[in-house]
């Protein structure tokens, strides 16, 4: 794929900060799913399961607030690494809080996933340079925030 654009769509498309935040992240997407696929892991379900082992499990709401999914794509993202085993879904304290946690296998797989994700990220950390990288999540950071400020001034419309 060609990083270039042609003209019509260059133009068209240069000033819009949704079309380059999506195309950025389905290209990044593919790499790390390239790179991950000996694991058998795509990028989105290493992060997924790279979030809940490092937290030792999480509300399903928390979780889809740290990964900024709605719990309709969550729960899609969720549904093979639970049949997969590779984590559990269970009723918490509250009957209403559902907990999600790795199994064991989930735990053995994020490992033996870790040195290729590691590898995916530093191609692109190399590619961009340790202060480009910096810079750029500085950036998103902030694009993210403002894009919640935003929802919130929506939703009180």
């Amino acid at each position: 794929m060609s990083s270039t654009l042609p003209p019509k769509i260059s133009d068209a498309s240069a000033g819009c900060v949704c079309f380059h935040l999506r195309r950025s992240a389905r290209t990044i997407t593919q790499v790390y799913d390239r790179i991950l696929a000996p694991s058998g892991l795509r990028g989105t379900q290493y992060t997924l399961l790279t979030v809940v082992r490092r937290t030792g499990g999480l509300p399903f709401s928390s979780l889809a607030e740290v990964l900024g999914m709605d719990r309709t794509t969550l729960t899609r993202n969720l549904r093979p690494l639970e049949r997969d085993g590779l984590l559990k879904i269970e009723p918490g304290a509250d009957r209403r809080v559902r907990l999600v946690k790795l199994t064991r296998r989930g735990e053995r797989k994020q490992a033996d996933a870790q040195p290729l994700w590691a590898e995916a990220h530093q191609r692109i950390t190399d590619g961009i340079g340790e202060a480009g990288w910096n810079t750029l999540r500085q950036g998103l950071s902030r694009t993210i925030a403002v894009g919640l400020e935003a929802i919130a001034e929506q939703d009180q419309l």
